[in-house]
């Protein structure tokens, strides 16, 4: 059985995972993604590392460059000397580390030639609870390949293939206890450290630029909603009809950061081109006046 649509499709996207639902939320993300690939070519480097604090990229490693760097300002200033040299190190071995594995899956999967990739993100949510939720997962070529499930303390294998490599984890009690550890308690530390850095840039509220358009084709109305510029990244844009909610008709994209840090975002409807004056765009965002 083909495993399902998973970790590559999105790359860096995929590391910016939502809050749970109910009254608990996420009060800060930290996310990391690790990208193996088999063919490099220009702007396509063999291996990347990326680290993201509330949806902002903060540091980067890949091999062309070979050197881990920070990517904000809090974060070139924060760390104690020697931080980015002990970084890099780590880097470096995780780059061989992903080569070989990218090498195994080749085997595994009875691939030879083309472009491959493996793709791994992980990190963890520190919630209005006070507790934090960790996750990790692996894919390969585009597809889910493996997970860890805290709540087992056991790796989920997504197709047979993976099945091989989650007996042999699942076997290793240090190998478990390793990313429990992590992702109970490391994560929250390294989480909590970043944020001290960079306190005074995660806590500003920028409100969102909101621009509304429509394009009319083979008799059907397209409404769309844009919202540019925007931080921090927990926003909700809905389409109404009158004072209706139309979210089973709205398509949203994906809530996607910017260079500088903020974020954009947009919702589309279709609608009848006689009605376009009963739709409006709703946008909320903790930056706007309530």
């Amino acid at each position: 059985m083909a495993p399902a649509p998973g970790l590559g499709v999105l790359l860096g996207l995929l590391a910016l995972l939502g809050a749970p639902g109910g009254a608990t939320r996420v009060l800060h993300s930290l996310r990391y993604q690790y990208v193996a690939v088999s063919e490099p070519g220009p702007g396509l480097p063999q291996y990347m590392e990326m680290g993201y604090l509330d949806g902002i990229p903060f540091d980067r490693y890949d091999s062309e460059r070979g050197r881990a760097e920070p990517l904000t300002p809090w974060m070139k200033d924060g760390p104690e000397p020697g931080y980015w040299e002990s970084e890099t190190e780590i880097s470096k071995g995780n780059q061989l580390v992903n080569a070989r594995n990218l090498e195994t899956l080749q085997g595994r999967y009875n691939q030879s030639r083309g472009l491959h990739t493996v793709h791994q993100v992980y990190g963890c949510d520190l919630l209005s609870d006070g507790s934090v939720r960790g996750f990790r997962q692996e894919g390969y070529d585009g597809w889910d390949f493996v997970s860890f499930d805290p709540g087992s303390k056991s790796f989920v294998a997504a197709d047979s293939a993976a099945q091989v490599t989650t007996r042999r984890w699942n076997a290793d009690k240090n190998y478990i206890e390793h990313w429990m550890d992590y992702l109970e308690h490391t994560c929250r530390e390294e989480l909590q450290e970043y944020v001290r850095y960079g306190q005074e840039e995660l806590e500003r509220k920028e409100p969102p630029d909101v621009h509304v358009s429509g394009k009319e084709e083979y008799g059907i109305l397209t409404l769309s909603c844009h919202a540019y510029g925007f931080y921090p990244r927990t926003i909700a844009v809905s389409w109404m009809k009158g004072d209706e909610i139309r979210d089973q008709e709205t398509q949203w994209g994906g809530i996607v950061p910017n260079s500088d840090g903020t974020f954009h975002t947009w919702a589309r409807i279709e609608a009848q081109p006689e009605e376009r004056e009963q739709y409006r765009c709703r946008v909320e965002h903790p930056g706007m006046p309530e």
